[in-house]
């Protein structure tokens, strides 16, 4: 029977020298090892705010705010679908927030830019509106962002520490805001290690967290499913399909690998420009075998 081996794990960060801020290992819904600073620092997580933006529009879908089959038109601030062209506004009609959390619009830039980037995202020409095609942008997860600050009705950052982030004892985390003030939803957010395990945790647990539903486990369920492949193997909702449970992916080693049937999840975050291939290589040697 296979069984982790931590401390080998961590030697071997060492040893390679990785630039790896602290790592954590979760057996059976509690940290069971940790390597480096896991509760002290938070440090960026990049994509994995993605994820987090989700888990905000997957609570307004429980509360009835929204689903994600809406068009985006229909969660827009009103002054911006009145400045959209006609092109503009037939082409969106195609695009919903499923579509937006799969990453399947044909046609986003990797980021928005400028000085107001609503408007920037949705003056982009969409050629292909109804062409179902795998297009990782952040462009994407910004907007459904916006959808899900316009759904509930204030800020997405006071809405996620209310219901997110309060609840799983994560206290008002650090965010990006664009220009016009809206949570930035691709990027930008600041964890610990810790606390990015506790999200896990709870997507892992289908949605509750010590006891307390934070998420409807058929939202769960469906956002870490694959929904849209790609190379890397399938896509969820802003999630990445891994072996037969899911991650959380940021740039330069941010991970959050969750197995649900194993009861097992490992996070580490890092500093790697270079990739982070070899840390996740080495987890699978020793933690997961």
């Amino acid at each position: 029977m296979f069984r982790p081996d931590f401390k080998g794990f961590s030697e071997e960060i060492k040893r390679q020298g990785w630039n790896v801020h602290g790592a954590e290992l979760w057996l059976d819904g509690k940290p069971a090892a940790s390597f480096g600073d896991t509760g002290k620092t938070r440090f960026p997580v990049y994509s994995i705010t993605k994820a987090v933006t989700f888990i905000a529009a997957g609570m307004a879908a429980d509360d009835g705010l929204l689903t994600v089959n809406d068009p985006l038109l229909q969660h827009l601030p009103e002054k911006y679908a009145r400045a959209m062209s006609g092109d503009q506004r037939k082409a969106y009609e195609h695009i919903t927030l499923r579509r937006l959390m799969t990453m399947s619009v044909a046609g986003y830039p990797f980021a928005v830019s400028g000085e107001d980037w609503l408007e920037n995202a949705l003056s982009i020409p969409l050629s292909e509106p109804e062409k179902l095609s795998f297009n990782y942008s952040n462009v994407s997860a910004y907007l459904v962002g916006v959808a899900a600050a316009e759904a509930t009705g204030e800020r997405l950052d006071q809405y996620l520490n209310r219901r997110l982030f309060a609840p799983l004892g994560i206290p008002d985390p650090h965010c990006q805001f664009s220009p016009e003030g809206y949570f930035y939803g691709a990027s930008g957010l600041e964890l610990t290690v810790n606390e990015l395990s506790r999200i896990g945790q709870m997507l892992s647990d289908g949605g509750i967290y010590e006891g307390k539903r934070i998420l409807s486990e058929a939202y769960v369920k469906e956002a870490v499913s694959v929904q849209q492949m790609n190379r890397e193997g399938g896509y969820g909702y802003f999630f990445w399909k891994y072996r037969d449970g899911f991650s959380m992916n940021g740039k330069w080693g941010q991970k959050c690998y969750v197995l649900p049937k194993q009861k097992t999840i490992v996070t580490f975050l890092s500093h790697m420009e270079e990739g982070s291939d070899p840390v996740r290589e080495c987890m699978e040697k020793y933690l997961l075998g």
